[in-house]
């Protein structure tokens, strides 16, 4: 092509196709980060934000936070709102599993190129691009042809002889074991080939994070597996679905949402899976032990799986992870193995005062985008002594930014009590320093709102445990919330019942808490989140991140005791916690 500049990658799935170059040098999380109807990029803190994917050639370094991102593309793909192409500078296996089921289930795909970062860093200011394969055109101006990707066929390929089979493996690609399993033999093989594992490994359990309603595509992908007879070979647990499965009637959902994603849970259920419908399940006495090899889905799960548990699992994309469960086997890739799980980046952190639960998920919010793809390792919470709540909300915070699926804490979590054990010998580390200053600047992001009303108060993104429970009735107690602020909790169905055994409900309901089980803050809108609502207040990081995109209000983050305040008044305080307030200048209000 003449005047073109040429750059060559490697092809993660084969294709043509040619658009308007739309470039981010930030990670996109598909879920929560681009609306699944109409392809409009909805997360408000991306460079993005606002613009349409469809037919343009998206071009950004990886994917980034939520596993269900390949659900959100594989649902563009069918509903034709999907980029024309995919320009990825490291290879994202989410974003690359939502094209090859599409590819797979309903026969259309777009092509998927990986050109590394120097080059990535050339199609900054470029206006076209083409994707041909392993090609990528850089062009001035829209070509004067009308080449579209349909004219290229779907791409085959035989199963690369450089993976190691047994003979249960041969069984399922030949059939033997029913046409579920075979199909999904050939995506974890697919995946394989892509990642370069050398072979696959067993997996002892499975938490399934495709049973999230994106559309109509993602039920389809269900329900062709129960016709086809799918069963899962390992215990596989259920994430939070869309609705309270068995409440979302009383709720006040409407029905074009509430009966396909009720819908999409049974459909799982019906291939074996535990109704558990809960996004921590971690929680549950299911959980996995140290060293243990399995296949968890939902990004916070997975974060705290690796870092926490200590067990081995990949950041898996929705469709592999029950690919994964109905085979039982996985690539034997990433962190599976022990020296993937080394830190790659050191974090080093300011001194810090009195520290109240809403550092925790902030910190991981801002760590998480230091540390993009990379493995970070935490210094300077040796003697702070954070508890399970405090990691599962780094973790979620830290997954939301983040593409890694592990961190290590220093002197706190099991690989890394010992620092120098999650540490290659006479390696030098990149080191980043965090100054109070960052963590204010992350804090404001956080903080959207600039109304001090509170409407409604969100609790539990992720599930609510037993300890918050506990910690929420303290804060209850002998209290009842604001006439016309709403305060909900989300949670698991068996977290609850532990909860209303230890005698914490009654107190929490006293209050005027509303809960809800089986769907989580992710997956909630209206009615549940009044319509006249403008503005929210939350103690997730992850939540203050998405609700802005997701439901359309502003957020006001802070503590767990600060949001049960706010909803006794009504108003945030907007003050900022006693640990950060020396970041701000003298001169300053110690306000937001």
């Amino acid at each position: 092509m003449p005047g073109a500049t040429v750059l060559n990658g490697r092809s993660l799935v084969p294709g043509r196709a040619q658009g308007e170059l739309l470039f981010a040098d930030v990670g996109l999380s598909f879920w929560g980060g681009v609306d699944s109807r109409s392809g409009e990029v909805i997360d408000r803190h991306h460079s993005l934000s606002g613009e349409y994917l469809a037919g343009r050639v998206l071009a950004i370094p990886s994917g980034r936070g939520s596993c269900t991102g390949s659900s959100v593309l594989m649902e563009l793909i069918s509903n034709g709102h999907a980029p024309a192409a995919l320009v990825l500078a490291e290879a994202d296996e989410i974003l690359t599993l939502g094209v090859l089921v599409a590819q797979t289930i309903f026969e259309r795909s777009l092509p998927v190129l990986c050109i590394g970062r120097e080059a990535f860093a050339a199609l900054r200011g470029v206006a076209f691009a083409r994707v041909d394969n392993d090609g990528l055109w850089l062009l001035d101006q829209a070509p004067a042809d009308t080449w579209q990707a349909a004219d290229a066929p779907l791409p085959t390929r035989e199963t690369s002889q450089r993976i190691e089979l047994t003979g249960f493996d041969h069984e399922l690609i030949e059939g033997q074991h029913g046409k579920a399993a075979q199909m999904a033999m050939q995506i974890v093989l697919r995946m394989a080939e892509i990642q370069g594992a050398p072979r696959l490994v067993d997996v002892t359990q499975a938490h399934i994070d495709g049973c999230i309603y994106t559309g109509p595509a993602s039920l389809r992908f269900a329900e062709q597996l129960v016709q086809w007879g799918a069963k899962v070979r390992v215990p596989t647990t259920l994430n939070s679905i869309s609705v309270d499965q068995r409440r979302w009637r009383e709720l006040g959902v409407d029905p074009a949402l509430g009966n396909p994603a009720s819908a999409l849970g049974d459909a799982y259920m019906a291939m074996g899976a535990q109704l558990s419908f809960t996004c921590a399940p971690y929680l549950l006495d299911s959980a996995p032990k140290a060293g243990e090899q399995i296949v968890w889905a939902e990004s916070n799960a997975v974060v705290y799986a690796n870092s926490v548990l200590g067990a081995r699992t990949l950041k898996y994309p929705d469709y592999l992870d029950i690919c994964i469960a109905l085979t039982g086997r996985a690539p034997l890739i990433g962190c599976h193995l022990d020296a993937q799980r080394k830190a790659q980046l050191l974090i080093e952190l300011p001194p810090l005062g009195e520290l109240d639960d809403a550092f925790y998920p902030l910190l991981g919010y801002h760590i998480g985008a230091l540390a993009g793809t990379r493995i970070p390792l935490v210094l300077g919470l040796e003697q702070r002594g954070p508890d399970t709540d405090d990691l599962k909300a780094f973790g979620a915070a830290f997954a939301t930014t983040s593409a890694a699926p592990l961190f290590h804490i220093a002197g706190v979590t099991p690989e890394a009590l010992d620092p120098t054990r999650v540490r290659e010998p006479n390696a030098e580390l990149p080191v980043e320093k965090i100054a109070l200053q960052d963590l204010l600047r992350s804090w404001r992001e956080l903080n959207s709102a600039r109304d001090p009303r509170v409407d409604i108060v969100s609790l539990g993104n992720p599930h609510f445990s037993l300890g918050e429970f506990a910690h929420l009735a303290r804060l209850c107690r002998g209290r009842r919330k604001h006439a016309g602020t709403v305060l909900a909790v989300t949670c698991g169905r068996a977290v609850l019942e532990q909860a209303r055994a230890a005698g914490h409900i009654a107190d929490i309901e006293a209050f005027g808490v509303t809960l809800v089980t089986d769907t989580c803050w992710c997956m909630l809108g209206e009615p549940v989140i009044p319509p006249a609502a403008t503005t929210l207040m939350t103690n997730s990081g992850k939540y203050a991140h998405y609700a802005p995109g997701l439901v359309g209000r502003t957020v006001h983050f802070a503590s767990l005791a600060e949001c049960v305040e706010a909803a006794c008044t009504g108003t945030a305080s907007e003050r900022l916690p006693t640990w950060l307030q020396p970041a701000l200048p003298m001169e300053s209000p110690a306000h937001v």
